[in-house]
Order: structure tokens, then C-alpha cells, then sequence
């Protein structure tokens, strides 16, 4: 899955320097997004498909929610060890690394506060995005299939589920979404209320 990943990134790379006519460069977001649902979509009927997940996942209650706390945990934590080693403010570093991944918004909303955090925030999630596309499937093979989530953060819900669906099993891919759906709803909140620290 991470070959395949890497190689349709670097076709559309390659198509995009290319081959790609300028005038259907406004159509790019439109494709994406149809492809997007497509892709969500078959998620949807694979965890459909498995009748047991719902009953599980009722069965975890409230504990369900403990797997978007400790990446967001983590996440800001790490982002703000990361920051003090580069020098940069434990407010600053903790609301790029409140991103969870969510690029456009967290890049939009620290670009408020100045340009160079924002272009940070926007490189550093785009990363993230990136890092979790290729190294999911590894994690789910030798870590564990609840970690293969972390590293994906709020994108666990849209861009990365697929792949957390096809290297773990429907009750992983449910617990996926809930924590990206989580994780979302956090970045809106918590990358204003860092940065507003300083």
C-alpha cells in the first residue's frame, strides 16, 4: 500500500509538471473531492459489511474517546518538545502541533497571528499528512492497530482512513473516524487558545 501511495504520488507529480493543461487547474479541488467521497464511500460499505462493529464500539462507551485525547496529548506535547529544541515559543509550537494535520485551517488561523507560523503550521501538518500516509501500514504490522490512528490525527476521519482501513480491520476504521472526527472538532478550539497564550 505505502509503494502504491508513493508511486501515484509521484505520477501525479510527474503528470502535474507535465501534462496537466492550466486551464483545468480551478477543476483540481472538484476532482478531489469526488474522489475523496468515492474512496470514503467503499470505506463505508467495507465497515457496513462487518455487523459486529457497531455493538463493539457501544460496548467501548465513553473509553472510545480516549484514543483522540492521547494523540492530541501527544501530539502537542511532542510539537512543543520539538519547539523548545528549535528554539521556538512553547505557545507557538503547541498550536501548529494543535494542527493535528488539518493544514488549511490551522495554517489559516496562525497566519492570523503572523506569516512565518502560518507557512510553519502549513509545512509542518502537510508532513504530518504525508508521513502518516507512508507509515501507516508499517504500524499496523508491528506496532499495533490502534496506534496505526495516531499518526494520521484528523485526517484518521477523510484522507487516511482508507489506508488505516485496508492495513487494519472495520472496528479499527470506525474508531479511525471517531478519532478524526474528535480531533477536528479540537483544532478550531485549542490552535486559537495556545497561540493567544503568549
Amino acid at each position: 500500500m505505502t509503494v502504491r501511495i508513493m508511486l501515484s504520488v509521484l505520477l501525479g507529480v510527474l503528470f502535474g509538471l507535465f501534462f496537466f493543461p492550466d486551464q483545468y487547474l480551478g477543476l483540481i479541488g472538484h476532482i478531489i473531492d469526488i474522489g475523496l467521497c468515492a474512496l470514503l464511500f467503499f470505506v463505508g460499505i467495507d465497515i457496513g459489511r462487518n455487523k459486529d462493529i457497531i455493538p463493539k464500539i457501544m460496548a467501548n462507551g465513553i473509553k472510545i474517546f480516549l484514543v483522540p485525547l492521547m494523540i492530541a496529548l501527544g501530539s502537542i506535547i511532542g510539537s512543543i518538545a520539538g519547539g523548545f529544541l528549535l528554539g521556538i515559543p512553547f505557545y507557538e509550537a503547541g498550536a501548529i502541533g494543535a494542527g493535528f494535520g488539518w493544514y488549511s485551517l490551522s495554517a489559516i488561523e496562525l497566519s492570523k497571528y503572523s506569516a512565518e507560523t502560518g507557512a510553519l503550521a502549513f509545512i509542518t501538518n502537510i508532513s504530518r499528512e504525508v508521513i502518516a500516509l507512508i507509515s501507516i501500514p508499517f504500524i499496523a504490522k508491528y506496532i499495533g492497530k490502534l496506534e496505526s490512528i495516531a499518526p494520521a490525527g484528523a485526517t484518521a476521519m477523510d484522507t487516511s482512513l482508507p489506508v488505516i482501513s485496508n492495513a487494519t480491520n472495520g472496528n479499527t476504521a470506525v474508531i479511525s473516524f471517531i478519532t478524526g472526527l474528535t480531533l477536528s472538532a479540537l483544532v478550531p478550539v485549542l490552535v486559537p487558545l495556545l497561540i493567544s497564550l503568549h
